[in-house]
């Protein structure tokens, strides 16, 4: 660990994110969903994404999002829950669903999803980003990835 990062006092940040995925996926259909709903939580405020980072040779590189994200597992049972919980609870989830798999670009995306109903998605991905209790409720019954 470097110096700097020893010395920076640790942050609890008042929201959490959590990435929920089927826990039936391939590794690389994991790795997808998970840049996709990222990417979601990234754009959803504005307070999100961190200062660009430097090295100490001054090279630029893109920012990130400010705060860690958990990643978890669960069956589309616990998928279907948390997105009912989201909702419930006025959190506005990004979704990923098996339908995604066989489209190309973002249009086809939105279009595959507006074809099926709330409770009929077959969700293979859920993020959120809200309040630590609330997240902690909307995910209940997932466990950690790995």
């Amino acid at each position: 660990m470097s110096s700097a990062a020893a010395a920076t006092p640790a942050v609890r940040f008042d929201t959490k994110i959590v990435v929920l995925l089927s826990d039936d996926l391939a590794a690389w259909q994991e790795l997808n969903v998970t840049a996709f709903l990222i990417s979601g939580i990234a754009t959803s405020a504005p307070d999100l994404v961190g200062e660009p980072y430097r090295d100490g040779d001054g090279a630029e590189y893109l920012p990130m999002l400010r705060q860690p994200v958990v990643v978890m597992t669960g069956d589309a049972e616990v998928l279907a829950a948390a997105r009912v919980r989201a909702a419930s609870r006025d959190v506005t989830p990004a979704v990923y669903t098996r339908d995604l798999f066989a489209t190309g670009h973002d249009e086809a995306n939105r279009e595959a999803v507006a074809a099926v109903a709330s409770d009929a998605l077959d969700l293979v991905g859920i993020a959120v980003r809200g309040p630590r209790n609330t997240v902690d409720r909307i995910v209940k019954g997932a466990r950690l990835h790995g």
